[in-house]
């Protein structure tokens, strides 16, 4: 069945877009609850209108995360304390949610522990580059900085 869809449906698609989908998932989940509707000749309007609002609001939301992503490489390093041995090698790895948590302390700004994207366990002791996912396409870089717990 066609549908059009009138909310954001993970990994199906954003408003306006319209996808083919089985017709139980349609009859007795997306429409039931407001997310879709049938798609008809005369949609075609709708679906730019919907599209139209949909981009907006990225771009509005956008606009709020670059600020956010500035106000956190402004903040400076974020500093991480973990347990090493004399030449700097960690006492097993310094984990995303102990990043976020220092985030969120340092920087004031909440992030969650998924959106803290690290290339490679973080193992010794020094400066780290870490990628913070915020929103579409605004991944500021931060420098972390472990340092040795005494």
């Amino acid at each position: 069945m066609k549908i059009i869809l009138q909310k954001p449906v993970e990994k199906l698609g954003v408003p306006g877009d319209v996808v083919e989908v089985a017709d139980g998932y349609a009859r007795n989940y997306l429409v039931p609850r407001g997310m879709a509707i049938k798609a008809h000749k005369g949609a075609a309007e709708q679906v730019d209108a919907l599209r139209r609002a949909h981009d907006r609001r990225l771009y509005a939301q956008k606009g709020e995360f670059e600020a956010l992503a500035t106000k956190l490489i402004a903040s400076g390093p974020i500093t991480v304390k973990a347990r090493a041995g004399e030449e700097g090698k960690l006492f097993g790895s310094v984990t995303s949610d102990q990043i976020a948590v220092a985030i969120a302390a340092q920087a004031e700004v909440s992030v969650d522990k998924k959106d803290v994207h690290l290339d490679e366990p973080i193992r010794s002791v020094g400066t780290h580059e870490v990628k913070v996912h915020l929103f579409q396409d605004v991944e500021p870089v931060l420098t972390v900085e472990v340092a040795a717990e005494g």
